[in-house]
């Protein structure tokens, strides 16, 4: 027992003093990939359905945010000190920091309500495609680190008609506050259940994001400048 104890405040330390990669900020970043303001659509509801043609980019927050996931899976293995790390302990920070779990989540989910969904890499390629429907997804996830143990994630999808009007907004967003993983002389495997829990807010924000495109796609457009009076959800 105490040489367990040994290596995971061996751990503790190096993970005190490595360079382990902060979340960007959430902005909004629709700005840069429109040229004209834009505009109110006529259309009083998203369409949708088996022969709806739904465009997706990807917002510039978006790919910032992978970027950092990417840094943050590959220091799980480095800069976590893999050689002392306790191998449970670092497949879970390598699973919970999937760059590409939020954004695929989204796909899914927008493939369970439209006929066709496409990523396009930039927005001169989505204009080019005159998709039906388009979907402008942004995403943010922010992860443990030695100094915090705060975890949250945050997923949208603003949607615009086929002349890029702006219809609605779908989003999930959840968050949690831990106790620092490493303090209180944690068992490994408690300290594995804390890391899991980055995969549990990540999966309830993109249960709350389904909820709200349902909502969504259900609903008049018509009053989608107001707040939702059962959610707080601001709808533009």
């Amino acid at each position: 027992m105490k040489r367990v104890l040994i290596g995971t405040l061996t751990v503790a330390a190096l993970l005190a003093g490595c360079s382990v990669p902060t979340a960007p900020k959430a902005v909004s970043s629709l700005d840069t990939l429109f040229s004209a303001p834009v505009g109110r659509s006529s259309a009083t509801h998203i369409a949708n359905g088996s022969n709806v043609s739904l465009g997706i980019l990807y917002s510039p927050s978006t790919q910032a945010n992978r970027d950092y996931l990417r840094h943050y899976q590959a220091n799980a293995g480095t800069g976590f000190g893999q050689s002392l790390l306790v191998q449970s302990i670092h497949n879970a920070y390598v699973a919970t920091s999937n760059p590409d779990f939020a954004v695929e989540g989204v796909k899914a989910l927008l493939q369970r309500q439209f006929g066709s969904v496409t990523v396009y890499p930039d927005m001169q390629s989505l204009k080019a495609a005159r998709p039906d429907v388009v979907a402008i997804v942004d995403t943010h996830s922010q992860l443990m680190t030695s100094r915090s143990s705060d975890i949250k994630a945050e997923v949208s999808a603003d949607f615009y008609d086929a002349k890029f009007n702006y219809i609605g907004t779908a989003q999930g967003h959840d968050a949690k506050s831990l106790r620092p993983v490493w303090a209180d002389f944690k068992r490994s495997e408690e300290i594995v259940a804390d890391i899991n829990q980055q995969q549990d807010v990540q999966v309830r924000a993109l249960q709350k994001f389904d909820q709200s495109l349902s909502n969504l796609l259900t609903r008049s457009t018509t009053n989608v400048s107001m707040i939702d009076s059962q959610t707080g959800q601001k709808l533009y």
